[in-house]
């Protein structure tokens, strides 16, 4: 029963490290992975590869280490306004829909092309535009 177990993880990463290399922060990894892993061996499948993914999403996050920087100077850069926030700053927080000015994230951090970013309380986050949830802390 464990070699069958062990098998079956075996096979889900290969099958499923394409999508989760592009897993884009931990809850876009672990959604992409626990899906890919599903297609390819069914439930087993899906704890596995979100696993796996929520692990590589959590490392690279969305930006990616070399593009974190470079989009923090770029924000530092454009002067945005900070967004007084009662609450803490983190990842799966729901920004209110009034006061908050969202901004597009320039071409050239195309990874992060989907979201928006803003200021709060000093600190730049991307939000998924739809829910205004925050998915990437930029320190």
């Amino acid at each position: 029963m464990i070699n069958r177990f062990v098998g079956t993880a075996v096979v889900i990463l290969a099958l499923a490290a394409p999508a989760v290399a592009n897993a884009q922060g931990v809850p876009g990894g672990i959604e992409r992975g626990a899906r890919e892993g599903e297609r390819a061996a069914g439930p087993v499948g899906a704890v596995v590869g979100g696993t796996i993914g929520g692990v590589v999403g959590g490392v690279a996050g969305i930006l990616g280490v070399d593009d974190r920087p470079r989009f923090r100077s770029y924000v530092v850069e454009q002067g945005r306004p900070s967004y007084s926030y009662r609450d803490e700053v983190r990842v799966g927080a729901v920004l209110p829909a009034d006061g908050v000015t969202y901004y597009e994230v320039p071409d050239r951090f195309n990874s992060a092309r989907e979201y928006r970013y803003t200021v709060v309380n000093g600190r730049t986050v991307l939000v998924e535009p739809g829910t205004r949830r925050i998915v990437e802390v930029i320190d």
